[in-house]
């Protein structure tokens, strides 16, 4: 067996819709297409792939127990995942819409890597954005250029 990728993240929330808010108006995902599930969600999309799955945590966790799978009843956090990164194209478009929706956030450079963006969901949940390549919007100081670019 051979694993060719990763294929979603799941979160579960209290409040779906606040969560969803987050994700779409402060991190740039999309809704999309959601199967008929026997719980309440969403199914958020970077351009085409479905990323990141929303599911209410009582619902979802009353269906995972029909199924056989125990739910953690930890709450709100990280867990004993730290965080989820996605990847971002333009540094200062992501900082500006962090800082519109006043959503704090922690920056770091990686040396000969991306500049990295760390925020807390509305659940409590680490979310790293990169950003690996310098956009026309971004300064060139300060920021790693990859030999890509």
């Amino acid at each position: 067996m051979t694993i060719v990728g990763l294929e979603h993240v799941l979160v579960l929330s209290d409040d779906i819709d606040r969560t969803r808010d987050f994700y779409c108006d402060v991190v740039g995902l999309s809704v999309g297409d959601r199967p008929p599930l026997e719980f309440p969600g969403y199914w958020l999309y970077a351009d085409t792939t479905p990323c990141l799955h929303i599911a209410e945590r009582r619902a979802y966790a009353a269906h995972a127990v029909g199924l056989g799978l125990a739910v953690s009843e930890s709450g709100p956090g990280a867990g004993p995942v730290d965080h989820i990164a996605f990847s971002a194209l333009d540094y200062h478009a992501l900082t500006a819409r962090l800082a519109e929706h006043g959503v704090p956030a922690v920056t770091n450079v990686v040396p000969g890597g991306p500049r990295q963006v760390f925020v807390d969901d509305p659940n409590g949940v680490r979310v790293e954005i990169n950003v690996s390549k310098a956009s026309p919007s971004d300064a060139a100081e300060n920021f790693p250029v990859s030999p890509e670019s």
